[in-house]
């Protein structure tokens, strides 16, 4: 079996394609938003805010804007999963800022101006980022070429060729896995045959299962014989 390197994720694999384009987009409208908002010489702890877009801003909204679509870009330019977690990371801290700012939207702690139109846009970029950040990570099950998927037990064994027992696909198959089991467990108990022991030797070197069960079903077979 051909080990599966995850030490980095490879640049043009579609999930890590998604995660830095969606980090773009998230980022280079935030940047719209803040740039503007330092063009129009904005007051930085006006808590009454002037539109900006549609949504309102003043000094310090408009810095803190700067400083998150630069944080995305520069993660969308490392790619690999740091692109996904820094997605994930600031979806939620737009969610948590959302509500944190709905709740002191009409007091005087309103230091970021917001107003709702900033709201519903902050559930929506936090949704928008987890979604995308998440996409192709976050699953019950993974396809074998996702490099998020985590290795399996036989990919994470030092042998690269050794593997897991296949399921036995018939009877026969059946009745030898039962006889392996029965006779290593007879050796552990120091009861086992001579029949079993030589058995057992001779396919201990095997490296696969199913190497080991065909050995122990060809043996069957040579003993019935002879």
């Amino acid at each position: 079996m051909t080990d599966i390197d995850r030490s980095d994720l490879t640049p043009d694999h579609k999930v890590v394609v998604v995660h830095r384009a969606g980090a773009v987009v998230v980022a280079l409208v935030i940047a719209a938003f803040g740039v503007l908002g330092f063009v129009g010489g904005l007051a930085f702890f006006d808590t009454q805010g002037t539109q900006v877009l549609g949504l309102s801003s003043n000094g310090l909204l408009s810095t803190i804007s700067i400083v998150t679509a630069v944080v995305l870009l520069a993660a969308a330019a490392r790619g690999g999963r740091l692109s996904s977690t820094v997605m994930m990371v600031v979806g939620g801290l737009f969610l948590v800022s959302a509500f944190a700012n709905l709740a002191i939207m009409a007091t005087p702690y309103n230091l970021l101006a917001f107003r709702l139109p900033n709201v519903f846009f902050s559930i929506g970029a936090g949704l928008v980022l987890l979604i995308l950040g998440s996409y192709g990570r976050v699953s019950a099950k993974l396809p074998d070429d996702n490099p998020y998927r985590e290795p399996q037990e036989d990919e994470r064994s030092d042998d690269p060729e050794a593997s897991l027992p296949s399921r036995p696909h018939n009877r026969r198959e059946q009745a030898a896995d039962r006889e392996m089991a029965e006779a290593s467990r007879a050796v552990g108990h120091g009861t086992a045959t001579d029949e079993q022991r030589r058995r057992l030797a001779e396919i201990d070197h095997l490296r696969t299962h199913e190497e080991r069960r065909e050995r122990w079903m060809a043996s069957a077979h040579g003993s019935a014989q002879a």
